[in-house]
């Protein structure tokens, strides 16, 4: 790894929002809502930011949405925080033109997916991540097998982790002891050679576990709704200050559950909403929330001391 790279993960520590897409009543993307979206973001003082993610709904997203969000995205953050573009696909060779397309419009990273529907086998996924290396651009792993259908278990998050360019994974296995694993026998050595491999949380309510393990912090969905706490939550719990990030975690922790009553993203897009914060909808085929998950919803937003519409 070389110097700029090393540079570069001593930055993914902290929290990062995985962006939801503003989308218009009427289904268009709203392009003005995810600009403000951005600066609402860094101004709220999120580390880093994730476009293209699951949560901006990228399965329902045309190429010229992606083209126009990603430029948005870079124009909007001006390098005031890491940008990391989700560039993942279930076709190697269409992920490593998203990948292609995330450099070429100055992304710092790539995040890529484990390939969904297809369950790969490891020689398949080894060759699938060197060839998202290989394009130029750190790239991150997004292990998520409630997604994909294909989980990478330690051994093989190992091999791939030794791929020059690959810096490291978004764990959402929802498996702490995985985690660990990864953290104490691939992270930790890596780290202390000089070579680091980042190991940051995919699911809000682990990442007190995952940083007390020795993680570097958290992909978040519910900072959408609020990157003030999440990132002072990890901050405080990288800084070791446990007593402050426990506090934090235990009061967003109703809020962490309750924002996956439905599938991800239509919860926290409704409680924008509902807080303010004009989301729109979401496309099909994520319909709205079915009306008996709302009050539980509202219940904890109320909670947290949201005034709702």
């Amino acid at each position: 790894m070389d110097q700029s790279q090393q540079e570069f993960c001593a930055k993914l520590r902290g929290a990062f929002t995985a962006l939801v897409t503003p989308l218009k009543e009427n289904g268009d993307v709203d392009y003005e809502g995810f600009r403000k979206l951005i600066n609402f973001q860094i101004d709220e003082g999120i580390n880093g930011l994730v476009p293209l993610g699951t949560t901006g709904e990228t399965p329902t997203l045309d190429d010229e949405e992606e083209e126009k969000l990603i430029r948005i995205a870079i124009e909007e953050i001006k390098g005031r925080v890491p940008v990391i573009i989700g560039a993942g696909s279930n076709s190697t060779k269409h992920m490593t033109e998203y990948v292609k397309r995330a450099k070429e419009n100055g992304a710092d990273a790539a995040l890529v997916v484990t390939p969904y529907y297809n369950k790969p086998n490891d020689s398949g996924l080894i060759k699938h991540f060197e060839a998202a290396a290989a394009v130029g651009i750190p790239v991150m792993i997004y292990n998520i097998a409630s997604r994909t259908g294909r989980n990478i278990p330690v051994g093989l998050m190992k091999r791939l982790a030794e791929i020059p360019g690959i810096i490291g994974v978004k764990e959402a296995s929802g498996d702490i002891n995985q985690m660990g694993d990864i953290i104490r026998e691939i992270s930790i050595p890596r780290k202390a050679a000089g070579n680091p491999f980042v190991v940051v949380s995919g699911d809000d309510g682990l990442t007190l576990p995952l940083i007390a393990l020795g993680g570097d912090g958290v992909i978040s969905v519910i900072s959408n709704l609020i990157p003030k706490k999440i990132a002072a939550m990890t901050k405080a719990l990288l800084e070791g200050n446990f007593e402050e990030g426990r506090r934090l975690h235990y009061e967003l922790l109703s809020l962490a559950k309750t924002a996956f009553i439905e599938t991800n993203p239509a919860p926290i897009k409704a409680a924008m909403n509902w807080a303010g914060i004009p989301v729109g909808p979401t496309r099909l085929p994520l319909g709205p929330l079915a009306p008996s998950s709302e009050p539980p919803l509202r219940a904890v937003l109320e909670q947290l001391g949201f005034k709702l519409k």
